[in-house]
């Protein structure tokens, strides 16, 4: 059973930083590329970054200088360092995964398995 599932959120101030965390068990983590979305209040999810089973990344435009994604293939977790938080990035976090790594890494339908997610709230 693939179990995909994020720590690291909380209440932060505009400016500061959070890194958050996702354990993944169930699966051969170094075959998956792996992803990071969020989904504000009222909102459709939206793509923050990947990371590639070779460590490619792909941040979103609006993240890009602010967000990195990583991960650790031997302990089958995968990071997201976010700096200069605004309180725009308030969401919930879900990390993904997915059998491929190609233009559409960005669609929420091309991942294979989701976490259940971890609130950033950033105040202002």
């Amino acid at each position: 059973q693939v179990q995909l599932v994020e720590s690291g959120g909380g209440l932060v101030q505009a400016g500061g930083s959070l890194r958050l965390s996702c354990a993944a068990s169930g699966l051969t983590f170094s075959s998956y590329a792996m992803a990071w979305f969020r989904q504000a209040p009222g909102s459709e999810r939206e793509f923050v970054a990947a990371i590639s089973r070779s460590r490619n990344t792909y941040p979103a435009d609006s993240v890009k200088d602010r967000f990195t994604i990583s991960r650790d293939n031997i302990n089958n977790m995968v990071y997201l360092q976010m700096t200069d938080l605004k309180p725009e990035d308030t969401a919930v976090y879900y990390c993904a995964a997915s059998t491929t790594y190609g233009p559409s890494i960005d669609d929420a339908d091309e991942m294979s398995y989701w976490g259940k997610g971890t609130l950033v709230t950033v105040s202002s």
